[in-house]
């Protein structure tokens, strides 16, 4: 099994530090608002990274935080007129109800998840700095602690950054009191109207690396196997991180950087601050959990994706061709009982899906291999009423199906893709209504609507039907 290293920029074969275990630690959100697809991509991807390595035999620990102290948390808090604890209880709430709408949560029994608030390991924070200050990596100027760049020759090896470009750019709004313009910070001290904990130099709270750095170590130990996130949080987070931590320890931090690609609008990366996403709160009322996933999955996880919602009822459409596969199997077998061997034909499909996989995550070949399978199962199908042996062929074929699309998350019950989802069954409701206040061209305007989310509704004398359009 092989994985790219961001760090190393190289495939590597994949050799996790304790045999059959592996433990992953991935940055988790900044809860202050609701999460987007950007957000859900990365979540989905390490999601299937973590399914893949427990459906291959590992023991997995895998960690994702939240973000819990920041800046962006404390300007809403104002804004709102509430606490900042306020804040973050609220939207980690959010986040967990999104993650189970997108069939992220809960994971398999393989899978030991933690995801801890930053806030309740600042103790743990404190000492990380004290620590880094006692060994001369770090130092502290009126109640505020920085981390000493010029202390650590690797920084920047993560990244590819040229030191002396992050020099030049750091000029531009310099703190005279840091002994280099790039030294980042790891507490700072107490602002009127912040929330703070007590150190030795004085109430404050901390930087955003630092907490990384601890919730990892608490959980994975000083040194892990799998660090990742999405391509920004490459510089200056994740270059932070190792500096910081493998100053404090003298060890390798994590073996191996993963990173997935950013989602686009155009030549827009998507985010909070611009406003120009789709919430996954969004997302999950017009379409279900399977077909956003499957939509993730004919990307490489490393690559950028360009958004387009018109894009996801093709994923509809396909997913509804496994769900009548899986219905045609339940009138020939209940489930009782060992299920049908695989036929020698069958199992070369399992091979692929395996190479696909073990070849850094390659979801697009995997998915391909589940398409092939379903079209040769629908072969199958057509002998399968009136040949025993071909019903028992492709009982076994739809099985293996349900085995290797479940390594990816697909085909989880309460997410299969059947029926419209709830956003458009609110529309198709709202057009209803507009229709019995014969406001006809509103009526219109809704309808156009479930056209360009992938359904069509037919005016019928029981009341509207609702179809997956066809292409």
């Amino acid at each position: 099994m092989k994985i790219y290293n961001t760090l190393t920029r190289t495939k590597e074969t994949f050799v996790p530090q304790t045999p059959g275990e592996v433990r992953i630690y991935s940055c988790g959100v900044t809860p202050y608002d609701l999460s987007h697809v950007g957000h859900a991509r990365s979540v989905v991807v390490f999601d299937i990274i973590c399914r893949y390595l427990a459906f291959r035999g590992y023991r997995v620990t895998f960690v994702r935080n939240y973000t819990d102290v920041d800046d962006k948390i404390i300007r809403r808090a104002q804004r709102d007129g509430v606490t900042a604890s306020e804040i973050s209880e609220r939207f980690i709430r959010e986040f967990r109800a999104d993650m189970r709408a997108l069939g992220v949560l809960p994971p398999p029994p393989a899978i030991a998840y933690h995801d801890p608030r930053a806030t309740d390991f600042v103790p743990e924070m404190v000492e990380l700095v004290q620590r880094l200050v006692e060994r001369g990596f770090a130092y502290v100027v009126d109640g505020d602690a920085y981390f000493e760049i010029a202390r650590f020759p690797r920084y920047g090896r993560l990244s590819g950054k040229n030191l002396d470009e992050l020099l030049a750019g750091a000029r531009v709004d310099v703190d005279e009191r840091k002994r280099d313009p790039r030294d980042f910070a790891l507490w700072k001290a107490a602002k009127p109207g912040e929330p703070s904990w007590p150190s030795p130099w004085g109430p404050g709270r901390p930087g955003w690396h630092i907490e990384c750095s601890v919730m990892a170590m608490h959980y994975l130990g000083e040194s892990f196997d799998i660090h990742g996130g999405g391509a920004d949080l490459i510089f200056p987070h994740h270059e932070c991180e190792i500096a910081q931590s493998e100053a404090a320890t003298s060890r390798p931090f994590a073996r191996y950087w993963v990173h997935n690609g950013l989602v686009n609008l155009g030549a827009e990366k998507m985010s909070k601050s611009l406003g120009n996403f789709p919430t996954i709160r969004e997302l999950t009322q017009r379409h279900r959990a399977d077909v956003f996933r499957l939509w993730s999955l004919g990307t490489h996880y490393r690559s950028p994706v360009e958004w387009s919602e018109d894009r996801l009822p093709e994923s509809a459409r396909a997913l509804e061709r496994f769900t009548r596969l899986f219905h045609d199997v339940q009138t020939f077998w209940t489930g009782a009982g060992a299920a049908p061997a695989l036929p020698d034909d069958l199992q070369a499909f399992g091979r692929r899906f395996g190479e696909a996989m073990d070849d850094d995550f390659n979801t697009p070949q995997a998915r391909g291999v589940l398409f092939d399978l379903s079209h040769a199962l629908y072969e199958r199908r057509e002998r399968a009423h009136g040949d025993a042996e071909a019903r028992a062929e492709l009982v076994a074929g739809v099985e293996e199906l349900r085995r290797l699309g479940g390594a990816l998350g697909l085909f989880q019950a309460g997410h299969e893709a059947t029926g419209p989802p709830p956003g458009i069954t609110a529309l198709v409701d709202e057009r209803e209504d507009a229709r019995r206040r014969r406001d006809w061209q509103r009526s219109d305007r809704l309808r156009e609507e479930i056209h360009r989310l992938g359904w069509q509704v037919e005016d019928t004398a029981a009341g509207p039907r609702v179809t997956r359009r066809s292409p």
